[in-house]
């Protein structure tokens, strides 16, 4: 099979994006079968809003997926799921390889820009190894939700409930097959570290367990050292797990079981803390969390997951590396540096305008919400939308969370359509778009003689 040269000229995160939107409207397609709904089959509104939240990996719903879908609509919701997390380009990439077709100079750059940060060689044995996680990871959790639930459910049930869920999880993308999320299970231990362990595991990001599985198979005696990459993924994956767990304890320290042992009181901040970054589960009811508490999901939701991962968000280098960049400013460090290494002042330059993008992107979709619905009418449980829960909406649906204080279900047409649009920027990724629509050439510009401008 040829690839046809008007797609060999394409940009690489045109390629990407087209795939996405184009399995989104299968998908879209197929959620709107009389077979895929267990009762009048869904708007078209609704199977494209549930088909790019899956596809996108986000969580957000407009019906419940239990009880709306079924065998086949939730069969569906879970491919959409694995193809949205795993990406398009390296299902097809792997089947091209599987059917004994070499890999072409432009599928080796589109693999190479979503999972490397570093021009390799062995881009087959990444996409091996990807694979070999993705289903090793997802097998086990589904192992062990299925033992967690064959005491409540028959055999089958329980094991359908393990493998949904454990996907889910492990692609970040929030889908329950319960109405209440995982509300009902608070303070079970076995499911609560499984899927915060499958959470994490598919936020990392598939280059740090690639580099993982190097250094624990590897063959020569020789020290190997951890990449920068790696070695900020783990700080900052860490300090944003134990801050945002200390931060929730502490801001709904009165509403946590005190009767419960000190393992219950810490396990719900642990898991409201991994899940908000870009899961989309909850054991909490989230609208009755207190609003500094939200406030400070809707930042643990705008860092995201980590590059090369299942989610989205502007991604926790980006914070570390802005971090590193104030820090080396006020002490008037001409570099930045992070881990005794320099960081290119070019991809400073771009975590920068991803940072200013994205915040632009979020404040004019919550305007358009908010113009979307001028008489403020939208309620949930029994009160007006907020412009608080606005904000958490656009924040979740942008970094693919899928976390929401009950108004999805509510939202009028106009804002339905924002709302995907900003889940399929959100996974795609804002610089993805902005080399599409300013393309990704340099140039050097006009430069004119300089004169000092005041700041701050």
């Amino acid at each position: 099979m040829t690839i046809p040269k008007r797609i060999l000229r394409m940009h690489p995160a045109t390629i990407v994006l087209l795939s996405f939107l184009l399995t989104i409207l299968v998908g879209a397609l197929l959620l709107k079968l009389p077979i895929s709904s267990t009762s009048e089959p869904l708007s078209w509104l609704d199977s494209l809003f549930t088909a790019t939240s899956a596809v996108c990996v986000t969580g957000l719903i407009v019906v419940d997926t239990g009880e709306a879908f079924t065998f086949f609509g939730q069969c569906v919701i879970l491919f959409l799921i694995q193809v949205g997390g795993l990406g398009v380009m390296t299902i097809s990439v792997a089947l091209f390889r599987w059917f004994g077709r070499t890999l072409s100079i432009h599928q080796h750059v589109v693999m190479q820009n979503l999972f490397t940060h570093t021009p390799r060689k062995d881009i087959y044995h990444l996409l091996r190894s990807i694979l070999f996680f993705t289903l090793g990871f997802e097998a086990v959790g589904a192992v062990l939700l299925t033992l967690h639930w064959s005491g409540e459910f028959p055999f089958f049930k329980a094991l359908w409930f393990g493998i949904f869920h454990s996907v889910s999880a492990f692609c970040n993308a929030g889908f329950a097959l319960f109405p209440d999320s995982l509300m009902r299970y608070d303070l079970n231990l076995l499911l609560n570290l499984t899927v915060c362990g499958l959470i994490v595991a598919g936020g990392i990001g598939f280059p740090v367990l690639y580099e993982f599985q190097s250094l624990i198979f590897a063959r020569s005696k020789k020290r190997v050292r951890l990449s920068l990459q790696t070695k900020t993924v783990l700080l900052t994956t860490a300090f944003m797990i134990l801050a945002g767990a200390g931060m929730y304890a502490y801001l709904e320290r009165f509403t946590l079981p005190t009767n419960e042992p000190l393992s219950h009181w810490i396990l719900i901040p642990l898991f409201q803390s991994i899940t908000c970054r870009t899961a989309g589960f909850n054991t909490v009811d989230f609208t009755k969390l207190h609003e500094a508490t939200v406030a400070m999901m809707i930042f643990l939701m705008f860092i995201g997951a980590s590059p090369g991962s299942c989610g989205g968000g502007v991604k926790t280098t980006t914070f570390a590396l802005l971090t590193a960049f104030t820090i080396n400013r006020i002490q008037r460090s001409r570099r930045v540096n992070m881990f005794k290494k320099s960081i290119p002042t070019e991809t400073v330059t771009r975590s920068v305008s991803l940072v200013l993008l994205s915040i632009g992107i979020i404040a004019v979709v919550v305007f358009m919400l908010l113009l979307g619905d001028p008489s403020n009418t939208i309620e949930a449980d029994g009160a007006h939308a907020t412009f608080l829960e606005y904000l958490f909406e656009t924040v979740s649906a942008f970094g693919t969370v899928g976390l929401s204080l009950g108004i999805t279900p509510h939202l009028p047409n106009w804002d339905k359509g924002w709302i995907i649009l900003t889940m399929i920027v959100g996974r795609g990724g804002v610089l993805t778009f902005s080399y599409i629509v300013v393309g990704s050439g340099t140039t050097n510009g006009v430069e004119y003689s300089e004169e000092n401008l005041m700041i701050g």
